[in-house]
Formats: C-alpha cells, structure tokens, sequence
C-alpha cells in the first residue's frame, strides 16, 4: 500500500495538486481502525448493530459478501445468460406442467415454490406438442402462439403443488422434509411479476435470491442452501456437488434434457451485477453478516443530506433516493486483511463491542501481550479472548473484518484527533467541500460520510458536495488496460503536459463524462496557446519599455491603466479584465469550477488575443510616439499579471511561467503566494463592453459580405454601411474607427441595412497590392529569423510594369510597414540573400530577396 501510495502521491505532486502530503491518512493506520472501533460502540449502545441471516449478494471470486450500496449501476454489465422455461408436473394431473422461467439456472435445485400475481389472468394452453398443457400468464401464452384450452384467475393457482426434478438430492430432501412444492401469490412490493417477459410464473429459491428470501419468510417456505463461498456446490447435491455453480450453468441444462423437463433454453441478454472489485458475475446465497440497521437513522439521514449543497443539483435527489430505499448497512467482510471488527460473539448468543484499545487491553484475559505492541489487524488481534458477561466463558473476536467504506466514511474524524483533542476537531468540521466523482458514491462515500456523521455528532459531515462524471475514451467508453484505450498518467503527462490535461478537466461540465484523450488534448492545448501568444507577444514588444521604468510592477505602475485618458480600446480590455475577476470569484466561491474557466478562456482567446491585441498590434509594433507605447504595455500587462494570478488555481505551471517572467524584485516570489487578485469597480464599464460587443457584431457581419462577395481582407474597400439606432455609438469616432479598421474600409456610413461596397479602384488596388506584399516580407522576416527591430534591405524583380510602378509610388509605406531601410529593384533573382522567394501578388509574378541592414 506504501509503495503505491508513493507513486500516487508523485503523481499528484506532478499534477500539481497542493496537499499536506507529508500527513497523509492511511486506512490500515491505528488512527482510522480505532476510530471505527468508537463508532461501532456508538452503533451498539444506540442498539443500531446486529447480526443477521439474509441472502446477499455474493462475489465468489473475493469469497465475501457485496452490500447492496456497493452495487453500482455502472457494475451492472449487458451479459448474454442461458435462460431456461422449465417443465414443473403438477401433482395429480397427468402431463400437466407449471411452465416457468428462470435466468439463474445453477439456482433450480434450490426451487422450493412458484410464485405468480393472483390479480393477474393465467391460462391452460399447449404448445407444439398438444399432449402436455402448461399453465402460463395469458399474455406469454399469445406472446408465444400457445393455443389456449380454458383461462384462469391468477387466485386459482395458489396452493397448486407440484413436483421438482431435485427432490431426489439427499441435501433437498433434508431441506424441505415433509414440505411440498407449490404455488404462492407474490407481494408485488417485495417481487413484482412481469407480463412482457417470461411466463407469469416464477421461479422462487429462498437460499439464492434477496426477492425469494423475503417472500419465503413471509410465506414460511424452507430453504435449501446450495453453494459455499467459491460457489461450488455442496455435498449433496449429487453430480452436481463439488463443482462451480456459475461456472457451469450447462449441467442444469443437460440434466434437465435426461429427464424431458426442459422446454426450451434461450439465450437472454439483460443487465447483471458484477463484483465492484473484481467485476466477477456475483452471485445471492445464504450468509450471516452483521448490520447497522437505518430504519431508525432514515429520517435523520434524509434531513443531514438537505443540509448540504450539492454539486450539480441533482445530486441531493440521487443522495434522498437511496436513503429512502436503502437497505440496512451489510459492514461485514469474509476477508482476511482489513479493519478487524471489534465485535466479541459469545456461543451463548451475546457479543460485546469494543470501543478501544484501552477497552480492550482492559477486558482481554488472555493474549494480550502477543497483541499489544501490534496494529489491531490479523492475527495479532486474534490472539485477545476477553470473558462473556452473560455466561463467563472465553470469547474470540469473531473472523469478519469491515467493509471498506466504514474506513472512507471515518475520515472526518480519524484524521483531525476527533477523539483525542474535539477543540482542534471543530476547528476543521464541517468539511467546506467534499469532492469525488458521483457514480457510485452516493450509495458509498457520501453516504458513509453521513451516516457515520449522524451516529457520532447528528450533523451533516460537510457543507457543499461537489460531484462529477466518469472519465471515458475519445468515443465515449469506458477505459481498460484489457479493451487497448487505458491511458496511463505518466505518459499522459509526458506527451499532453499536466497543465493542458487540468484544462480538460476544469472547463467539463461536471455533470457530463469527459471523453479523454490525445485529440481532445491537442484542442485543448490550441486554446491555451492562445494565451501563451498572447504572453509571448508582449514579452516580444512589451517587456522591454515596462522594465525599464523604476516602477514596473508596483501599485504606481498600475495606476496609469485607472486612467480615465486612456484610449477606447485599453478603458475596454481593463473593464473586461474586471469583469473577469468577479465573474471568476464568484463561480469559484460557488465552487463552480468549469463556468470559471470557460469565462477565463472566452477572455484569453476573443477578447484578449483576437481583438485587444490583434487591433493594438500598431501601438506595439509601430507607435506613433513613445507614450503609446509605453500606454498599450503597461494596459497588456496588468491584464497578464492579474490572469496570471486567476488561472493559478486551473494552471499551475503555466500561470507560474508567466509569473515569474513579468514580477519585480518587490512582489511574493511565485504567483502561489500572491492574493487572489480583487477586481477594481471604477474600471468596469458595463456600457462601454456593450458597445464593443456591438462593434465586434457589425465588424462580423462585415467580414461576411466580403467574404460572400470573395474579397481578402488585405484589400480595402470603400466603405460600409449598417443600421444604428444609438445616436452616442454614431458620435463615437474610436468605435467606428475599429469597424472600419476591422473591416479594411475607408468610410462608414450610417444607413438602414448592411450594405458592403465592394468596388475595388484602381487606388484601392494599389493599396491592396502593397498589404499583400508587407504581409508576406512580414512572413519572409520571421522564417528568416529576424527580431521585430531588425532593419532590413529589399531586393525585388518583376516584369509586370503595373507592379513595379506601384511599388516604386508605395516605396516608403511598404518600407515602414516592413521594417526596411531600403526598397531596390534588381535585374534578377540573386544568392546570397538572407531570404528570398518566388510568388504571386495579383496574379503577377515577383521575386524578393531579403539581408538584414
């Protein structure tokens, strides 16, 4: 357990998860096994434990028993069975049969009645072979073209005996003695009978089924029980004894043919518990087990969960169901590792819980010393006999150790001395949050949780349950080393990066599975690079002119962005940035993780990167003056030191990077130390992202016309117009320079529909022309490896005069636009160049070269 525990905790260190590593809970430690002790004391003097025999659901693989909360929903698997429609002779009717249907074959020898719905019609039919009539529901008689001789009231069946193929078994006759087979009405509470499958008529084996044992003890029908713990069946039982019962279904089956009392034996496919361990078919037999009974803890229960926040919502109705339908808590185990039971069963029928292990190194009058320098598992502890009350005899704890969620639901109290120090225990309970993937754990963990809560202190463990889905493949299945798609986390966190797997997980809907994988990653990591450019962008143009001043990064720094002056475009972006904070503390306050990170990934991508940035890439690159500049910077990395801070939480290393690279001296040493960042109300302008969102909507639809109308963005048009009923937006000449810069038009017009001009002059051509070609000595400079303020030469030749003739008249635009000093044209393509190609502007053919000045 250490060594695995090890590596989980390597890998959740890796992942970046922030716990008290070094005090980690152990369920074997003495801590948590005596703390369980106290709680099932507890359980005994509130009269709340108790042993009983029941039919349980059994894995025979594991050799123990499987409480009905550990059955999941996701552990019932489709499985294809050999059902079997057999042939009961009725007592004193010759060649007349009971016709019933059963899934569990391997069950048969245990039939001791038939149970069918006395409010129901049954009727006499034959089949193929018109010598034998059966009796059979009236619908599965049509529903298997039966010809039908008389009908009955369910009511006139009751009591009819029958004779059963097993009757023989010395183990059967011993079980039933002088009983005879017959025919029960069911209480459709405890065993509801279905016309649309089947026959109308079940199969009833007390030993070997939950449903048939309550309706045996209230029919009194006697038992016959069948198989041992590995599911072998018992002595007597014949040929069948000594092999595998659910192994070897086909023997039921071939014994049945020998004796002419099968009818048919069909394969049947319907959903089966598997063990939640092991996902072995279980299987119900007869067992003594011990309980903590809930009919007195139901109502408590129920009220503790209405306590507590859940997660998504519909986890308060999924946690109210099961308490209302639960059965009494099965706590034991036929196991050998695990928490001892502290329960002491005299043969005189009184047992004794210890509380303790001074309770019990007080009542042990024997073994002590083989036991006391031990933990309180086996076989030290099984060394302590201590003396029965009752009857003064010698008493062993008794085999059984617990059910694993006892030692999950402890933890509240196990782990922060709740029975050592209670004034240090209240300082940490309630829990504020509870968090564990949902399928399963209200039948377990939370369920514990509360229960144990409620014995101990009758209060709810913890004051909001955050709950989520399953963790499937890229098609949505489950994941499995033996199906090919298991994805294990140290090759996930060397190829997709932990940061970018967080991601994955922080945007999904927790309700919703998460389907998991390499492509899933890649987009995920395409979003996130968007702030990584974002970063970049300003470490490449930014970082310098903020850096150079004495207060870059302080509280002074900051206070240029709270200009009232600042541009449109910077007083926008810091009211998002705003905006942003609250909307992120108040999901994350509501632990509401994934609206959090949506709202951090809206921002980073539409707002920060494809609009305040892409539309201030002029005030970075080529600035009209130095206080521009140094405006754009300052704005750009207020709003990355404070993103820097509110990703922390979902992006630990990649909020750290981006950190460390923009602090000062002065700030907390890592992002993980800062305060969580607090918004600043007086930069929100709710109107102002009203109206950008208005600019960005038309420049949209703008961007649609030219698209419609097959017109590159590079070229720019004359104009564009669009309907505005906001007198204030159509006087705001900053907005409507950012559709028009937006756009690539020269004029806006005010008018009463979109409407796009999309006549191209020979003016707009030639500006056309020239955007074209900055944009690819711009593409050329970057494959060339040079910096943004790298002066460059250019070289080109072409021998279409309307080009040449444009460049020559746009020689200085393009040379500012490109970073170059020089523009000449050549006689030839040449070597030697930094750079050059061969491509087409407007059909036209020409060749750049390209040498840093």
């Amino acid at each position: 357990m250490k060594k695995y525990a090890a590596i989980q905790t390597d890998q959740s260190i890796r992942l970046g998860q922030w716990m008290d590593w070094e005090n980690s809970y152990y369920t074997m430690s003495d801590e948590n096994n005596y703390a369980i002790w106290r709680f099932l004391k507890k359980c005994h003097e509130k009269k709340l434990l108790y042993k009983g025999l029941d039919v349980v659901p059994w894995c025979w693989r594991c050799g123990t028993a499987i409480s009905q909360h550990e059955i999941l929903t996701e552990d019932y698997k489709e499985i294809a069975h050999k059902s079997i429609l057999i042939k009961y002779p009725v007592k004193n009717k010759k060649n007349v049969y009971l016709l019933v249907w059963t899934t569990t074959p391997w069950t048969l020898p245990g039939n001791v009645a038939v149970a069918i719905d006395a409010d129901k019609t049954y009727v006499e039919a034959t089949g193929e072979n018109k010598k034998e009539t059966y009796y059979i529901i009236e619908a599965a008689a049509k529903r298997l073209k039966f010809d039908i001789v008389k009908t009955l009231a369910g009511e006139e069946l009751v009591g009819l005996t029958y004779a059963s193929p097993f009757d023989e078994l010395p183990a059967v006759k011993k079980s039933l003695l002088n009983y005879t087979h017959k025919i029960v009405a069911t209480d459709s509470r405890i065993l509801p009978i279905s016309e649309t499958e089947g026959t109308g008529l079940v199969h009833i084996a007390p030993g070997q089924g939950a449903e048939d044992y309550r309706l045996g003890k209230k029919e009194k029908l006697p038992v016959i029980n069948l198989i041992d713990d590995a599911a072998i069946y018992l002595e007597g039982l014949g040929d069948f004894s000594g092999k595998n019962a659910k192994e070897h279904p086909e023997m039921i089956i071939d014994y049945l043919k020998t004796v002419n009392l099968l009818f048919d034996a069909p394969k049947y496919i319907h959903r089966y518990p598997t063990c939640w361990r092991c996902k072995t078919e279980l299987v119900w037999k007869m067992a003594d087990e011990w309980y903590i009974s809930m009919d007195k803890l139901r109502k408590p229960l129920m009220a503790a969960a209405k306590k507590i926040t859940w997660i998504p919502s519909f986890g308060l109705e999924r946690e109210l169901d099961w308490l209302k339908n639960m059965s009494d808590w099965l706590i034991s185990k036929k196991r050998y590792w695990g928490l001892a039971l502290p329960i002491f069963e005299c043969a005189c029928g009184h047992f004794e819980v210890i509380g303790s292990k001074e309770e019990l190194k007080k009542r042990a009058i024997e073994g002590w010393e083989k036991f006391e320098n031990y933990s309180p598992h086996k076989p030290w502890i099984d060394n302590i006999k201590i003396k029965c009350p009752k009857c003064g005899k010698k008493v062993l704890r008794i085999a059984d150790v617990g059910n694993p969620w006892l030692d999950a639901g402890i933890v509240p109290y196990s782990t922060m001395g709740y029975f050592e120090n209670k004034s240090f225990w209240r300082q940490w309970f309630p829990a504020d949050l509870v968090c564990e993937s949902f399928p399963g754990q209200f039948k377990n963990w939370f369920y514990s949780l509360i229960v144990m809560s409620e014995v101990l202190e009758k209060t709810p463990p913890m004051k909001t349950v955050f709950g989520y889905a399953s963790v499937r493949d890229e098609k949505g299945e489950e994941m499995h080393k033996s199906k090919g798609n298991a994805i294990w986390f140290d090759e996930v966190a060397e190829k997709m990066g932990v940061d970018v797997m967080r991601w994955m997980y922080a945007k999904q809907n927790p309700a919703d599975n998460l389907k998991f994988g390499y492509g899933a990653a890649k987009e995920s990591e395409r979003k996130l690079m968007n702030l990584w450019n974002s970063f970049t962008f300003f470490k490449t143009y930014g970082i310098k002119i903020m850096t150079e001043k004495s207060d870059f990064g302080s509280d002074s720094g900051r206070n240029r962005t709270s200009d009232s002056n600042l541009p449109l475009l910077d007083r926008w972006i810091l009211s998002r940035l705003n905006s942003l904070m609250e909307e992120v503390t108040k999901n994350m306050d509501r632990y509401n993780p994934s609206f959090a990170a949506r709202a951090i990934e809206d921002f980073f991508i539409n707002d920060l990167s494809l609009w305040y940035i892409r539309r201030s890439r002029g005030r970075f690159q080529k600035p009209k003056t130095e206080k521009e500049k140094e405006t754009a910077a300052g704005v750009l990395y207020s709003a990355l030191i404070n993103l820097s801070k509110i990703i922390s939480s979902f992006l630990p290393f990649l909020s750290e990077e981006i950190y460390s690279s923009l602090k000062n001296k002065t700030m907390p040493e890592s992002v993980h130390l800062c305060d969580w960042p607090k918004s600043e109300k007086k930069l929100i302008n709710l109107e102002l992202e009203k109206q950008m969102d208005f600019v960005r909507e038309v420049s949209a639809k703008g961007l649609a016309l030219r698209a419609e109308a097959g017109i590159k963005v590079r070229q720019p048009l004359a104009s564009l117009k669009f309907p505005i009923s906001n007198f204030q937006f159509s006087k705001n000449k900053e907005l409507l320079d950012l559709i028009k810069d937006e756009v690539n038009v020269k004029e806006i017009v005010l008018g009463d529909k979109f409407e796009l001009d999309a006549k191209i002059t020979s003016a707009l051509k030639e500006e056309g022309v020239i955007r074209e070609l900055a944009r690819t000595i711009q593409e050329m400079r970057k494959d060339g490896g040079l910096k943004p303020d790298d002066a460059i030469k250019i070289y080109f030749k072409t021998g279409a005069a309307d080009l040449k003739n444009t460049i020559e008249k746009f020689e200085k635009n393009l040379g500012d636009a490109v970073g170059a000093k020089t523009i000449e044209q050549v006689g030839g393509a040449k070597d030697g160049f930094l750079i050059d190609r061969h491509f087409k502007v407007d059909n036209q053919d020409i060749w750049i070269g390209i040498l840093k000045n």
